[in-house]
């Protein structure tokens, strides 16, 4: 019964830490004044002059064009690999799974850093991938694709092989088998990799500052507004942000209960 409470309160405390940050961020959002330490009552003006500034209009835009093109690229690239990879012997599996894997571990700034220098030499030498929108895509695509194979992958490997060999002796070409029998089963795999690399798209900062060029995504329009006056429209803004990342992980997680209903 000790241990019991213990736990509890534990686990309350780590809560309280990791969210009560949000908590005030979300509540100081709605305050009628500039001060971040007091309250003067409740106000959506911060949130309309977000949306009639233009600067930050245009960068929630460009962000939801280089997350949306990125999670799906990422998507659709990282399910193929995941069919390879699941065709490959054990040793060349583990040495594919830890060159995957890579990415994930290796600080972001390396990352950044090691793409900027790709875009650069290549542009300079190639007149190809001049920093920019298409840039931000295929880096972001770049560190996303890992988290989707992790995500797809183990569907994949819980999937009897006998069933999509029993739809082609059925008369099913290999890629209607792979439509009507694969597919199915690996979708909450595939739902779950998508809404992470979007999830992580929106939010990655210092790569998208190594290579954007001259566009701008949230992220870094909100670096940008913090080394000036800290305004409170950094608030509406990281409270959209959390709404709409905290809604695209329950879609996700009530269609995965759904499915295994």
């Amino acid at each position: 019964m000790k241990s019991k409470l213990i736990y509890k309160i534990y686990m309350s405390l780590i809560f309280f830490f990791l969210y009560s940050p949000l908590a005030v961020l979300i509540i100081f959002s709605f305050n009628d004044s500039k001060s971040r330490s007091v309250w003067n009552g409740f106000s959506l003006k911060w949130y309309i002059k977000l949306f009639s500034d233009k600067e930050i209009l245009h960068a929630i835009f460009n962000t939801i064009i280089v997350a949306t093109a990125a999670s799906i690229l990422a998507t659709v690239i990282g399910t193929i690999a995941c069919l390879g990879i699941l065709k490959m012997k054990k040793l060349s599996k583990k040495l594919v799974m830890n060159i995957n894997n890579i990415p994930i571990v290796n600080p972001e700034i390396v990352t950044g850093v090691g793409l900027m220098l790709l875009f650069v030499f290549s542009y300079n030498n190639f007149k190809i991938f001049r920093p920019g929108i298409f840039t931000l895509i295929l880096a972001h695509t770049t560190f996303c694709l890992p988290y989707v194979v992790l995500s797809v992958l183990p569907k994949l490997r819980q999937i009897n092989p006998y069933i999509y060999e029993a739809a082609q002796d059925l008369g099913c070409n290999p890629f209607r088998a792979f439509l009507k029998v694969v597919l199915p089963d690996i979708m909450p795999g595939i739902s779950s990799g998508m809404v992470m690399a979007f999830t992580l798209s929106m939010d990655d900062f210092v790569i998208s500052y190594f290579t954007s060029g001259t566009v701008q995504t949230l992220p870094i329009a909100i670096y940008s507004m913090t080394r000036k006056v800290v305004s409170p429209e950094i608030n509406a803004i990281s409270t959209i942000l959390f709404a709409v990342v905290f809604l695209l992980l329950l879609a996700a997680n009530f269609k995965q209960i759904k499915t295994h209903k």
